[in-house]
C-alpha cells in the first residue's frame, strides 16, 4: 500500500497525467505516393487524433538521415528528411496540431548521431581536428582488440575500428550510430542548440531516446550477468548484449549534470516538457533519479510494462515499486510502443476485446503520464512478416529467434477496402496485414462497440475525473486476480477494480460507494450494497466520499 503527494502547477503542467499519441510517421499516412508516411499524412490525420481525446503527439524521427535504423540516426538535427517533407511542413503541423489543441512532442536522438553527420565526417578526419573529441575514440589494446569488451544492442561489439584514426570509436547501437562524447562541453552546447532551435520553431516537449546512454564510464570491461532476463530490447538469450552487466557503458552519474542543463534550458520555455526512455537492469530506479527533484527530467518511462509478462501480481509489484522508490518524479506508462510487439499479440489478447478493454483501463487508471501508441485503439496485433520481407536491421541480424521490429510498424488501416489499407497508393514499404483491414478505421469508426470508440469514451470520462489525472494513488492486495486502487485528488476518489481473469470476480467495498453516472460502457462492473461484481476481465469504477484523512484506508476487498 502506498501514497504519493504531488503539488503542481495546472497550467503549466499539462504534461502531468497528459495521454500523448505516438505517431510513427513512416507507417502514418503516405500522401505523396512512395509508400512512405510524411508530415503531411499527420496534417491530414490530426482531426482523427484529436477525437480520440488525447493531450498531444509524440512524433518519431523526421529528421535528415539515412535510415539505417529508420531515423534514430540522424544526421542532420534540425532538418526534415525529404521524404517526409520540409521544415515549413512540420510548421505548418504544429500550427495545426495547436488550433486542435494538441501538444506536440518530438523525438530527439542525443546520445548518438549517424556516421554520416558533419561533425562525424571531421571528428573521424584525423585526432587534432576541432572535433577530434566529440565521439567517444579510445585506442586498441595492446593485442588489437577493442579497448572493452562492451556489446552493441543490434549485435557484436561496441566498437568499431577506424582507419583513418588508427582508434575505435564507441557505438552502442548499429556501427554507423557513433556516441556522442558528452564529457566534452563542447558536445554539450552543441546538443543544447540542436533542442532550442525545435523550441523556437513552438514544439512543446521532447522524448529523448535512450536517455541513459549519453554518458559512458571508465574503460573497463562489464563483469558477466548472472541471469539473462528479458528487459531493454538486446537483453535475450540470442543478444550477447544480454550477457553483461552494464556497468560501465551507459547509465553514468554524470548524465545527471547534461539532464540538469537540459531542463535548465527547458525551464526557459514555460509548459515545455521532457520523457526519457530509460533501458536498464533498474529502470525503475533510473526513472526515479531522472525525474526527482524538479530540475531534470519531467518524466520517464521504461520497458518494464513492455514485457510479456501480464500477470497482475507482476504488474502491481511494478508500478508498488515504482511509486515507493519515485518520491516527487514522475513517471510515463506504456504498454507498446515502434520497439516492441503489439500488445494485443505479446499479451495474448487477439481477437479479445474484453482483455484489450481491461488492458487500456489498467493503462489509464495509474498515476502517471501514458504514451499510447498508433493502432493500440484499434487492437491492432502483431505484423506476421517472412524474411525477405524485414527491413529492421535487429531483426535481418537475429532471425529467427527475434523478428525484428516490423511487425509493430506495419502501416495504419484507415480503409478496410482501399488499396494498402489507405495508407498509400502505392506499395508501402511495410505491407499491411490482411487481418488488420478488419480492424481499420473506417470499420471501426461507425461501431459503437468498437474498441476504437471505447478508448475515445474511457479518455473523455478521464478527462473529466482530475483523480485519473493527476490523483494520488493507492495500491490494495491483489485479490482473486483482482487488481484495486484507489485515485484522489481535490475532494474526489475514486476506487477502481480491474478483474485480470476469465472469471468473474466480486469483491467487498465501502456501503457509501456510489456508482458514476458518466461512466462509459466499458466500465461493466456492478455494485450492490458492499459488494463489486465483475464480468471476466472486467473494470469497476465508482465514486466515494473523500471523508478520510490521506493515507487512511477506507476500502478493505
Amino acid at each position: 500500500m502506498t501514497l504519493t503527494r504531488l503539488q503542481h502547477d495546472d497550467q503549466l503542467d499539462w504534461w502531468r497525467g497528459a495521454v500523448i499519441y505516438q505517431v510513427y510517421p513512416r507507417s502514418f499516412q503516405d500522401t505523396d505516393g512512395d509508400g512512405i508516411g510524411d508530415l503531411q499524412g499527420v496534417i491530414d490525420r490530426l482531426d482523427y487524433i484529436a477525437s480520440l481525446n488525447v493531450d498531444a503527439i509524440w512524433l518519431s524521427p523526421f529528421f535528415t538521415s539515412p535510415m539505417k535504423d529508420f531515423g534514430y540516426d540522424v544526421s542532420d538535427y534540425r532538418g526534415v528528411d525529404p521524404m517526409f517533407g520540409t521544415l515549413e511542413d512540420f510548421d505548418r503541423l504544429v500550427e495545426a496540431a495547436h488550433a486542435r489543441g494538441l501538444k506536440v512532442t518530438i523525438d530527439q536522438v542525443l546520445s548518438h548521431s549517424s556516421d554520416q553527420h558533419p561533425w562525424f565526417a571531421e571528428s573521424r578526419s584525423s585526432r587534432d581536428n576541432p572535433k577530434a573529441d566529440w565521439y567517444v575514440w579510445a585506442d586498441p589494446r595492446p593485442d588489437g582488440a577493442p579497448p572493452t569488451n562492451w556489446q552493441a544492442i543490434f549485435g557484436g561489439s561496441a566498437w568499431q575500428w577506424d582507419t583513418r584514426r588508427c582508434q575505435y570509436y564507441l557505438h552502442n547501437f548499429l556501427v554507423e550510430q557513433p556516441d556522442l562524447n558528452f564529457r566534452n562541453p563542447e558536445v554539450v552546447e552543441a546538443i543544447l542548440g540542436e533542442v532550442r532551435f525545435w523550441l523556437e520553431r513552438g514544439v512543446d516537449g521532447f522524448r529523448l531516446d535512450a536517455v541513459n546512454f549519453c554518458t559512458h564510464g571508465e574503460l573497463k570491461d562489464n563483469p558477466p550477468r548472472e541471469e539473462i532476463a528479458e528487459g531493454f530490447i538486446g537483453v535475450r538469450p540470442d543478444n550477447p548484449y544480454g550477457y553483461q552487466q552494464h556497468i560501465y557503458d551507459k547509465t553514468q552519474p554524470e548524465n545527471l549534470f547534461f539532464l540538469e542543463r537540459l531542463r535548465a534550458l527547458l525551464d526557459e520555455y514555460p509548459g515545455t516538457t521532457s520523457v526519457g526512455e530509460v533501458g536498464d537492469d533498474d529502470s525503475l530506479g533510473v526513472m526515479a533519479a531522472y525525474t526527482q527533484g524538479g530540475n531534470r527530467l519531467h518524466m520517464a518511462y521504461s520497458f518494464n510494462l513492455l514485457t510479456d509478462n501480464a500477470d497482475p501480481r507482476h504488474l502491481l509489484e511494478t508500478l508498488e515499486e515504482m511509486e515507493a522508490r519515485i518520491g516527487d518524479g514522475w513517471p510515463c506508462w506504456a504498454l507498446g510502443n515502434h520497439d516492441i510487439t503489439r500488445l494485443a499479440t505479446r499479451w495474448g489478447a487477439e481477437g479479445h476485446a474484453a482483455r484489450l478493454r481491461l488492458y487500456l483501463a489498467f493503462l489509464l487508471t495509474q498515476r502517471g503520464s501514458v504514451c499510447l501508441y498508433q493502432g493500440e485503439e484499434l487492437g491492432l496485433t502483431e505484423a506476421e512478416l517472412a524474411f525477405e520481407q524485414l527491413v529492421d536491421p535487429a531483426g535481418i541480424t537475429f532471425w529467427p529467434s527475434y523478428k525484428g521490429r516490423d511487425g509493430c510498424r506495419s502501416p495504419m488501416p484507415w480503409q478496410a477496402d482501399a488499396p494498402h489499407g489507405g495508407f498509400s497508393r502505392a506499395t508501402p514499404w511495410l505491407p499491411v496485414p490482411d487481418d488488420h483491414r478488419g480492424l481499420a478505421v473506417d470499420r471501426q469508426d461507425g461501431d459503437p462497440d468498437s474498441l476504437l470508440n471505447a478508448t475515445r469514451d474511457f479518455l473523455a470520462f478521464r478527462r473529466r475525473h482530475p483523480a485519473l489525472v493527476k490523483g494520488e494513488i493507492r495500491y490494495h492486495p491483489l485479490r482473486d486476480e483482482v487488481m484495486c486502487l484507489e485515485r484522489y485528488h481535490r475532494g474526489e476518489r475514486l476506487l477502481v477494480a480491474l478483474n485480470f481473469s476469465e472469471t468473474p470476480r466480486e469483491l467487498g467495498a465501502p456501503r457509501d460507494v456510489r456508482a458514476l453516472d458518466d461512466a462509459p460502457a466499458m466500465v461493466n462492473g456492478t455494485w450492490q450494497t458492499g459488494r463489486f461484481q465483475l464480468p471476466p476481465w472486467g473494470i469497476a469504477i465508482a465514486h466515494c466520499p473523500d471523508n478520510s484523512q490521506p493515507g487512511h484506508a477506507i476500502w478493505h476487498p
